[in-house]
């Protein structure tokens, strides 16, 4: 899809170009220029901008290349944003200027999941969310470059950006300062993504034993989940020994350091953990492949595990047809959480306010400039959720 119209203004972004041919990442602040919104949407001024695993997936590949289908480089990422509305299309009805908002994926609004809560499941989520726009900025130097955006209908790695109404959610009246609206940027995915999980994907109750592989923000996001379900074991699992630490702090009652299991199978120290019944819902947020195959056999009978981290496009999971009939276990997949951000958005903001869902100890502030440095943070583990200040 192509959007031209007039007025453009200029802004700046974080501008992702194809990688070299050595395969290095080449991502840039750049001037930009941005067209006034159309139809359903609307132009957001950033304040904060999360960085995600899934940002860094679809701008350090070659065109063609990856899980995803995202428009060829150049191209505007970022899909955690928080900002304020500056201007709205004439068919915006949701939001106006002013209003304070923190953006989310896009969806349909149409189909069965959209209209039944479920809009992370809807059958366009990809092309909607990961395509978006062939042109939705322009180099002000030389204009007929197209630069894409719109991603999750939003692209908020960049100062101004035009997003999809549908991704916005007004949270004027929740809010208290632009400091906790910073605070809050990466509620749209991340964060509702591993709470969601366990609070509405898997209706996480109290009599529920719960385990956590992988302790990056998505997984620890899932533990501070299960502590507001106030599920009776919460067992984190990774192999960094802080990360753990951190588990524990969030509201974890057991975590496992995968380096140091000895001569125990990840499988016998969870089953040793849980009176040798496994957990009743596991979710996998690494997408390593036997991670998975393990945190399956772990599940306890009628379990449900749940994959959450992106494995590598090839991966194939091999089930015993009988053994898994005979276990009654499910295994789901989890899409934003199942979530449905409007409804859910305001929930996090108030278990924050609560004190349950203490997000000062995951995010950490960057100046826009210094995004390399938050992307260093997010690799070597010294920072779990990454937040660049416009």
């Amino acid at each position: 899809m192509e959007l031209t119209t007039m007025a453009p203004t200029t802004t700046r972004a974080i501008v992702s170009r194809a990688p070299t041919d050595d395969g290095k990442r080449q991502w840039n602040i750049e001037e930009v220029q941005v067209e006034a919104p159309q139809g359903n949407e609307v132009l957001v001024e950033l304040v904060a901008s999360g960085i995600c695993h899934t940002d860094l997936g679809c701008g350090s590949f070659p065109d063609g290349v990856g899980p995803f289908p995202v428009p060829p480089y150049p191209r505007v990422l970022g899909h955690e944003g928080a900002g304020y509305v500056k201007e709205v299309g004439p068919l915006v009805s949701t939001v106006r200027p002013g209003d304070a908002v923190l953006m989310s994926f896009t969806y349909c609004q149409q189909c069965h999941n959209c209209l039944h809560g479920s809009p992370g499941y809807c059958p366009t989520f990809t092309p909607l969310n990961f395509t978006g726009y062939l042109h939705a900025f322009s180099n002000p130097n030389e204009p007929s470059e197209k630069i894409g955006g719109c991603f999750f209908g939003q692209s908020s790695s960049a100062r101004l950006t035009r997003a999809q109404e549908q991704s916005l959610v007004r949270v004027t009246d929740l809010v208290k300062n632009i400091d906790e609206l910073k605070m809050f940027a990466p509620l749209g995915c991340g964060i509702q993504t591993g709470a969601g999980t366990v609070t509405e994907l898997a209706s996480a109750k109290p009599s529920d034993a719960v385990a956590i592989i992988g302790l990056g923000g998505v997984g620890l996001s899932a533990i501070m989940g299960a502590k507001v379900a106030n599920c009776k074991t919460i067992i984190g699992i990774d192999r960094f020994a802080e990360r753990l630490e951190l588990a524990r702090t969030l509201g974890a009652t057991d975590t496992i350091n995968t380096s140091k299991l000895g001569d125990l199978s990840l499988t016998e120290k969870v089953r040793e953990l849980t009176g040798g019944v496994g957990t009743t819902i596991t979710i996998d947020a690494t997408g390593v492949p036997a991670l998975i195959e393990q945190g399956i056999q772990f599940t306890a009978q009628q379990g449900k595990f749940i994959i959450l981290g992106v494995a590598p496009a090839e991966a194939v999971l091999t089930i015993p047809i009988v053994g898994h009939m005979m276990s009654g276990k499910q295994i789901m997949g989890s899409v934003e959480g199942g979530v449905t951000p409007s409804k859910y958005i305001p929930r996090l903001i108030e278990w924050h306010r609560k004190g349950q869902l203490p997000l000062e100890k995951l995010v950490k502030f960057y100046k826009a400039e210094k995004f390399e440095d938050a992307i260093h943070g997010m690799h070597d583990g010294t920072t779990i959720k990454p937040v660049i200040v416009w």
